[in-house]
Formats: C-alpha cells, sequence, structure tokens
C-alpha cells in the first residue's frame, strides 16, 4: 500500500484506506472532511502539508498556507490496484466591518433620503446577503454573482421615502455570510445603529405663525413706543410756547407802566 499524493492547506487532513489486502477485492478511499472552509490566512502560494501520525490503513495531514480555493486528491495502490479520493477546500474572508450611511440625517415626512450599506473586503461575495433594516423591519436586501475568490467591497443603495414614525426606529444594516452548502456556518455582522431626524410639515407652518404673530406684535410695541415719543415732545413744545408769550406779555406791562 503506497500514498503518493495529498496536499493544502490550514486543516487536518484524514485518509483512510479501507484494503483487505487481495487483488481480487476492491477497496475503498476516503479523505475526512470532504468540504472545508477554512478562513483566508496568508498570500503565499505554495500549499504544504505536514504528516502528524499514520496507521497501516490511514493517514494524517496537517495542511497549512492558505490562499484561494483548491481541490485535494490522494491516490493509494493497494494489491496492484490503484484508487483515489478527493476533498475541497473553500477560503473565505469573513465581513469584519459594516458600516452604514443615511443621507440626509435630516429629512421632512414624504421627502426622499438614501441608505447605503459598505462592507470592506469579504469573500466568497456570492455567499454575502445584505440586509437594510428600520428596527427589525427588512427595508432592503441583496445578494451578489459570482465573482474572484479575492476579498472585495460589498455596496448597497437603497432609496426610501420618510415617514413619521421613522424617526423612533434605528436604522441599521446586516452583513450575511453563508458557508453552509461550503462545509461552513453563517457568519453575521450588523452596523452601528443610525437615527434619522423626522420633521414634519405641520411643525414648520406652526413655526412660521409664532415667527409672524411675534414679529407683528414687535412693530407694534415699536410703533406705540414711537408715537408716544412724538406726541409728548409736540405737548412739550406747546406747553414752552405759552409760557414763552405770558412772559413777554409780562414784561410789556412792567415798561409800559414805568
Amino acid at each position: 500500500m503506497s500514498p503518493f499524493c495529498c496536499w493544502g492547506l490550514p486543516m487536518a487532513l484524514l485518509a483512510l484506506i479501507v484494503c483487505p489486502g487481495s487483488g481480487e477485492e476492491a477497496f475503498q478511499v476516503y479523505m475526512w472532511p470532504e468540504q472545508q472552509v477554512p478562513e483566508i490566512g496568508g498570500v503565499e502560494t505554495t500549499l504544504s502539508k505536514t504528516l502528524l501520525d499514520e496507521q497501516p490503513q490511514w493517514k494524517l495531514y496537517r495542511l497549512s498556507n492558505i490562499s484561494e480555493d483548491t481541490v485535494m486528491y490522494c491516490y493509494f495502490t493497494c494489491s496492484g490496484k490503484q484508487v483515489s479520493a478527493n476533498a475541497s477546500i473553500s477560503v473565505y474572508h469573513p465581513p469584519e466591518q459594516v458600516l452604514l450611511k443615511l443621507q440626509p440625517t435630516w429629512v421632512t415626512v414624504g421627502k426622499s433620503f438614501t441608505i447605503e450599506c459598505r462592507v470592506q473586503a469579504v469573500a466568497p461575495l456570492e455567499n454575502l446577503t445584505l440586509t437594510l433594516l428600520r428596527g427589525k423591519e427588512p427595508l432592503h436586501m441583496q445578494t451578489f454573482g459570482r465573482s474572484t475568490a479575492a476579498p472585495q467591497e460589498a455596496v448597497i443603495t437603497h432609496n426610501s421615502t420618510a415617514h413619521k414614525d421613522d424617526g423612533r426606529h434605528n436604522f441599521s444594516c446586516q452583513a450575511e455570510l453563508d458557508l453552509r452548502s461550503r462545509g461552513g456556518g453563517i457568519i453575521r455582522r450588523t452596523s452601528e445603529p443610525q437615527v434619522l431626524e423626522i420633521h414634519e410639515p405641520g411643525q414648520d407652518n406652526q413655526m412660521v405663525i409664532i415667527i409672524t404673530v411675534v414679529s407683528v406684535l414687535l412693530l407694534l410695541f415699536v410703533s406705540s413706543v414711537l408715537l408716544c415719543f412724538i406726541f409728548g415732545q409736540q405737548w412739550h413744545q406747546r406747553r414752552i410756547g405759552s409760557y414763552g408769550v405770558q412772559a413777554a406779555w409780562s414784561r410789556l406791562r412792567q415798561a409800559y407802566q414805568a
């Protein structure tokens, strides 16, 4: 029995051979796990293997240097017959940071605003789903097509109309990387919540009315002060003119008498 190839990525790989020892009988080769989803861990291009343990009918390898998706093959020869098995490796990069942006952050009821969600460096992109949330209510969901295995940025933009109760809910974005089809699990990340400031048209009208009333009252007050000042000056001048005539008449009488 002679195994002569096995190589791959940072994981444990068990090659199991069931060989009864006779060339007349069939034997089988197994590799476990058949699917593995390790995280991208480097940029090396050369894959390496380390033999951890072995017995007459199995070998255990440690695979290292993850960089890209690959398929590994193991070939065994038993009693002159060769049989092979394979295992697939899919690398991934989790959505580590999810950023949400509201534009504008201040909006009137009935007007439109934009929600943008951005995830940097995620792979594989076709397994990613981005969901925009208002509170716990999904507003918009988007998946992505097949792309390269290298980590890429994912961005979605959604236009929405402001409602009266939007100001009572937080907006957020959830990134979900579903690796179950590749033998892995589900990785979820959520952005920091954002608040949308809502203004109703009635509030704006009330403010205009209040400003108008205050302006009119201020104008009336200033006008009344000016009128009082003008009438006061006229009354004062009349008083001074009357006293001047009486004084002149007294001086004339005194001069005549003398």
